[in-house]
């Protein structure tokens, strides 16, 4: 596993700037090792709603993790707020750094995570592949690792 450690600044948009770093550094299979810092505005998407909700204030980040690939990422944000009530749902855009975030990204080269579409509900999940697996190599799709 490499490992990176970053810091946002405030203003910036934590789950834009996890993606741009993403990118950046073609990341095929990340997962978020650490998170903490706190957000003046919280944008999440809630269990079992399509919708946003989003809450201004004053927020730490209590707890960030998921999945992280180019290929589609998977991350849900936990905050507290000043009586220390917690929240948490799928980081969306608009979670806005208030004084910082300090992360640290650990990235797995040998695997590759891609969103494929799941029968059951219909959404997109995650399924692992070996790192040298590349679509366009095989005549047929290559099997998840399991």
């Amino acid at each position: 596993m490499r490992a990176y450690a970053l810091r946002l600044k405030p203003g910036e948009d934590l789950r834009q700037q996890l993606f741009a770093f993403a990118e950046q550094h073609h990341i095929k299979a990340g997962a978020i090792l650490t998170c903490v810092g706190s957000l003046t505005t919280t944008s999440l998407r809630l269990a079992n709603q399509e919708e946003p909700t989003v809450y201004k204030g004053h927020f730490e980040i209590v707890s960030l993790v998921g999945t992280l690939s180019v290929n589609g990422s998977h991350l849900h944000l936990s905050v507290s707020d000043s009586t220390g009530r917690t929240i948490g749902g799928h980081l969306l855009d608009g979670n806005i750094i208030y004084t910082t975030a300090e992360l640290v990204l650990g990235e797995l080269p040998e695997l590759d995570f891609r969103r494929e579409t799941d029968a059951t509900y219909g959404y997109k999940e995650l399924s692992v592949y070996p790192a040298e697996a590349k679509p366009a190599k095989f005549k047929r799709k290559p099997k998840p690792v399991q």
